[in-house]
């Protein structure tokens, strides 16, 4: 446990809900990685190949002022707004208000925002596991109560049983993540229709609304053909969230947004306190910059065919190797089991072959590691040998 003498508690509290993960972070080999030029690095979705060419583009297209405001404080804009809109529309067949979309920077900056408005200290969060590892000190950090759900681990689908069991009345939100990071599982209209009736009963049962925030990160990164349902459409009490850091594979040019459905209830009171909350939760409105350059960045994607060029080559070089793992319906990552019952230490073998990926405790799957597609085709291949001896080698 984290001492709190020379800290906040609410600060301690995060930092003990993020231990896995520090202990990663603190490890000397994984955090010179990208110095090593024969590293072979599926830890996390960051780039390992130049950024889309016309991604430059627009960017330098708009770094010229066209006026002396141009660098001034940016609001969500008009502009950019309504190109998420029309995007919207002709992704999603859905006309939003503009007045529902609110620009922030990444997902990341949307949940805080969503997190912010609607929670009071004590107030419960149910969230899927295995999960983004950030939710929870998300949740901690808002003074409020992080309740986990275990998804069905045969399928990776939701437990709705599980969360209806969860709902108290002081819950306050259920955060879902589909395509979900780690498992790539998109989660069906049928699971969808049961999680808003679900929802819906436990408002009926607890008096106050609960609301339900979709993480839709990697709705855009889609294999095989499959449609992505949001699960928005079937619940009025919804917040989108959404980041371009994944399709356009630049997680340090942060944009994203906020969109609160049609059918919401009650908007005209969540529009300011969403607005509000993004002036407290460290002023999270994206750079002028890329709100500039939004109406073409929405235009834009890397390649899902070369990501499910990359998923299926690597799934079945695992499998004839002996590892056990699925193939994901969505997202950038795959999901073996680990060969050693401790998967910490498989993936610190892993990096004594410079090889480096996230061991699954830190997504809250022990026994599992992950590995992420953004890795490029060379250090794919360059890693197979590794792979074999580390299976080899646990075996």
């Amino acid at each position: 446990m984290i001492k709190t003498d020379v800290i906040s508690q609410r600060i301690g509290n995060v930092l003990n809900t993020m231990g896995p993960v520090m202990k990663l972070m603190d490890n000397p080999t994984f955090a010179h990685r990208t110095e090593d030029p024969l590293a072979c690095d599926f830890a996390l979705g960051n780039p390992h190949e130049m950024p889309l060419p016309d991604y430059v583009a627009a960017l330098q297209r708009k770094i010229t002022p066209q006026n002396k405001d141009w660098f001034a404080y940016k609001n969500s804009e008009a502009d950019p707004v309504a190109a998420v809109a029309e995007g919207l529309y002709n992704w999603r067949g859905i006309r939003y208000n503009p007045e529902d979309i609110f620009l922030t920077n990444g997902a990341f900056g949307g949940l805080a925002v969503v997190l912010a408005a609607i929670l009071d200290p004590g107030d419960e969060v149910i969230f899927n596991s295995p999960p983004w590892f950030f939710y929870e000190p998300m949740i901690v950090a808002n003074g409020a109560v992080a309740v986990r759900v275990r998804v069905n681990l045969e399928t990776f689908d939701l437990d709705i049983e599980a969360i209806a069991a969860a709902i108290t009345p002081r819950t306050r939100a259920v955060i879902v993540n589909s395509p979900n990071n780690p498992t790539g599982k998109i989660y069906s209209p049928e699971t969808l229709s049961r999680l808003s009736q679900a929802l819906n009963a436990g408002q009926r049962k607890t008096g106050r609304p609960i609301y339900l925030l979709s993480d839709e990160s990697y709705s855009r990164i889609i294999y095989d053909g499959r449609k992505f349902t949001s699960p928005t459409q079937y619940y009025p009490y919804s917040f989108l969230i959404y980041t371009y850091g994944k399709t356009l594979l630049a997680p340090g040019q942060r944009i994203g947004y906020v969109v609160l459905p049609p059918e919401m209830p009650a908007k005209e009171q969540m529009r300011p306190a969403i607005f509000a909350s993004q002036f407290v939760t460290a002023y999270a409105f994206p750079n002028a910059l890329m709100q500039h350059a939004l109406a073409d960045l929405d235009q834009l994607s890397i390649s899902i065919e070369h990501l499910q060029r990359k998923r299926d080559f690597l799934v079945g070089a695992l499998q004839e190797m002996g590892y056990d793992l699925h193939s994901p319906e969505g997202t950038f990552y795959l999901l073996p089991h680990s060969p050693l019952h401790d998967d910490f230490a498989f993936c610190e073998q892993l990096m004594s072959r410079k090889i480096f990926c996230l061991p699954g405790i830190a997504a809250e799957m022990p026994g599992y590691f992950r590995i992420s597609l953004t890795a490029n085709d060379e250090m794919i291949q360059r890693s197979l040998p590794g792979f074999a001896a580390a299976i080899g080698q646990a075996h």
